[in-house]
């Protein structure tokens, strides 16, 4: 079955298209659950803003690289706004790659 850090290697590969940074490193990534009878993988993210124009990319994106896993076999993905997203949010290595140190 697919583990957690499998998924999360995988959303590495995801990039919000208006910030050079992965969507784990930016922190919309909220909450990570694996069903192992089922193959499921529920995942709990946020966006950089609510009327992010990009979101829908974003998410199929998302979608696509979990459900190419092995052992996945479904791929549910719930955007929250709650708590909102905010620079604070990113890694430190890119916050340093970004200039925001």
């Amino acid at each position: 079955m697919v583990t957690k850090e499998e998924v999360l290697d995988a959303l590495k590969n995801v990039y919000d298209p208006e910030i050079p940074v992965d969507i784990v490193a930016l922190g919309l990534i909220y909450k990570l659950e694996i069903n192992e009878e089922s193959g499921a993988v529920k995942i709990l993210m946020t966006l950089t803003a609510p009327g992010c124009p990009m979101g829908n990319y974003i998410v199929s994106d998302a979608e696509m690289v979990v459900k190419a896993l092995e052992g996945v076999k479904d791929v549910q993905i719930e955007i929250t706004y709650d708590p909102p997203w905010s620079p604070e949010m990113i890694s430190e290595e890119s916050k340093k790659e970004l200039g925001y140190s």
